[in-house]
């Protein structure tokens, strides 16, 4: 599928699927024995796992350990912290994903400035230049997600009316991506629907933003939640205050695909690929290692689900068999 997102610095997307390590690469990775680190917003969401996962995957092969895995906390000064004593450690190679753009730009510049390979998962913080500062961005067409999430929902809201947009209030560059295609797509295919706007400082107060956005603007008809995570406490909490709109969101989490199997108020999810987006990411480690470029901007596209297709994208996503929850809703539709 086309990727529709451009790179930090505007580059075009090079897909993950053309990152390949051959045999001789495994080889010659398999003689160093390299040390990675991987640097997370969290370690606790499904998609955290899945990355995770692939990276551990592709690193196994190449014999490279994984020998820390650090969960931020979605905290700067965390991973700021975390990075600063990285940097003195005996490692090969640090993935991370950075929480925000300035804050955290020197202490990713200095994992390499330590001769440690860097690698980034969505995101190159403010002034980072790749091949000096990082060697590539591996990352979900944010774009491109931001737009299917906003096709997916118009299709449940008639003609007119008012959407609302609930996304993270920290300097998070896929979040705001996916805001920004959410915008330009409703302009240009759904001019006559305002659009409304509320932040969450973090994902436990998703809810509450929900509702009182709900409250303050009565005639919202249906919701975009950044991520999936945030996505079902805002379900949860409007069901407590009897309240019921389509909602769409990104990545299609365990509860998300539940929700929407089940016909839920979750309609419609723009699905990253978290599995392969680390496999990416760990076999572009592992080429710098070895003394091999990558290009600057790796991106995967992004998968439109909704109730119809679920099973058989949960197990394209996750590499995986759905679980018994979506089949048996399944075989009550077949029925």
């Amino acid at each position: 599928m086309t990727i529709t997102g451009l790179g930090p610095h505007g580059e075009r997307a090079v897909p993950a699927d053309q990152i390949h390590l051959s045999e001789a690469d495994f080889a010659a990775a398999d003689k160093r024995r390299f040390s990675v680190a991987v640097v997370l917003h969290t370690t606790t969401s499904d998609w955290s796992r899945q990355e995770l996962a692939g990276i551990a995957t592709v690193l196994g092969r190449a014999s490279a350990a994984v020998v820390e895995v650090v969960d931020c906390g979605f905290d700067a000064a965390a991973q700021i912290e975390a990075l600063r004593r990285l940097s003195s450690e005996n490692l090969d190679a640090v993935i991370s994903i950075p929480i925000g753009n300035a804050a955290v730009a020197e202490a990713h510049r200095a994992v390499s400035a330590a001769g440690i390979k860097l690698v980034l998962l969505d995101n190159a913080p403010t002034g980072l230049l790749p091949g000096t500062d990082y060697v590539s961005v591996v990352s979900a067409d944010n774009f491109g997600l931001g737009q299917m999430a906003a096709k997916l929902l118009a299709a449940q809201i008639g003609s007119g009316g008012t959407v609302g947009i609930l996304t993270y209030g920290a300097d998070f560059y896929a979040t705001r991506e996916r805001e920004i295609a959410f915008r330009k797509w409703m302009a240009a295919h759904r001019p006559e629907i305002c659009i409304a706007r509320e932040k969450f400082a973090n994902v436990s107060e998703a809810g509450a933003a929900a509702t009182r956005m709900m409250a303050d603007n009565v005639q919202i008809g249906g919701l975009f939640v950044a991520w999936d995570v945030p996505a079902m406490g805002v379900v949860r909490a409007l069901r407590q205050h009897a309240l019921a709109v389509p909602v769409t969101t990104v990545d299609l989490g365990n509860d998300v695909a539940a929700e929407l199997a089940a016909g839920g108020m979750i309609k419609g999810v723009a699905a990253q690929r978290p599995y392969d987006q680390g496999v990416a990411a760990g076999a572009t480690a592992i080429l710098a290692l070895i003394g091999k470029e990558s290009p600057a901007w790796i991106a995967l596209s992004g998968v439109e689900v909704v109730a119809a297709n679920v099973v058989e994208a949960y197990q394209i996503i996750w590499h995986a068999p759905a679980p018994k929850e979506l089949m048996g809703v399944r075989r009550k539709k077949a029925g």
